[in-house]
């Protein structure tokens, strides 16, 4: 790394820190190395790795745009992502964007329900924290990177094994046109939608339709590697607090289903 490179040095602490973990990017167990490799980061950010490795060497100047994609694949505070909007020379500028920051309000809730399959994600649908309930439930998503890891992208493409029901898609869609109108300024938000309506026509459909959707719990039906097939009511919670979605996986008390997710998070915490 070169004399004086402040901006290089940052990345790489940052991409170092960024620890898998059930509450993050993954198991740590799985990595031989902690953080993010640096083709996870620039998967996530959607450039290529040689441009982050020249990056943390001191070589180029990153667009304002790249800054941000840069700021939110490493899930940045506010405080980090604007230090490193000054190391390369730009104003921070987030209005418009979508929030990306697990807050307290947030922590407090994946804490609380240790045994329920939980996730936190930001306004566009991405992952962003879990816990280990949930990472037994849906090892596949968490453990995804780049758009993967966004459940609107796994509920219309065919990069899920999960069956989705009809009104959760109608429910991602919805939620998702209402965040497009609040941060009309958020570029990966924007390329998401075009995308999506250039790769799927029920996305396309349900986009146009304008309809609106019931508010009440859903169903996912998903193939666990243990336990085979179960299913799972999901329930969507609005955490107002960085403008987040919390969504809550349980089982009906006593069927079999319950049995199944019962004996996969008991699986997954002897292998953890």
């Amino acid at each position: 790394m070169i004399p004086g490179n402040d901006l290089g040095a940052a990345l790489r602490r940052w991409r170092e820190r960024a620890t898998p973990s059930p509450g993050g990017f993954g198991s740590a167990s799985r990595r031989r190395t902690p953080g993010m490799r640096r083709d996870e980061l620039a998967a996530a950010a959607g450039v290529s790795a040689e441009y982050v490795k020249r990056l943390e060497q001191g070589h180029g100047r990153p667009s304002a745009q790249v800054l941000y994609a840069l700021a939110r694949a490493l899930r940045l505070s506010s405080a980090e992502y604007e230090y490193l909007c000054s190391l390369a020379g730009h104003v921070p500028s987030r209005a418009g964007r979508v929030p990306y920051e697990v807050g307290p309000s947030a922590r407090h809730l994946l804490d609380r329900l240790g045994d329920v399959p939980i996730c936190v994600l930001d306004a566009a649908w991405t992952l962003l924290a879990w816990n280990a309930a949930c990472e037994a439930l849906c090892a596949d998503s968490m453990l995804a990177d780049g758009r993967r890891r966004n459940l609107a992208w796994r509920a219309f493409t065919s990069e899920a094994r999960d069956a989705t029901e009809l009104r959760f898609q109608h429910a991602i869609v919805a939620d998702l046109r209402a965040t497009a109108l609040r941060y009309p300024h958020d570029d990966w938000l924007t390329d998401l939608v075009v995308d999506l309506r250039a790769v799927s026509e029920p996305f396309a459909a349900m986009w146009e339709s304008r309809v609106d959707y019931e508010d009440r719990p859903h169903r996912l039906t998903t193939r666990h590697p243990v336990v085979g097939e179960l299913t799972v009511d999901c329930d969507i919670m609005t955490i107002h607090e960085g403008d987040l979605r919390a969504v809550v996986y349980t089982a009906e008390p006593g069927s079999i289903d319950a049995v199944r997710l019962a004996t996969a998070l008991a699986q997954h915490n002897r292998l953890g």
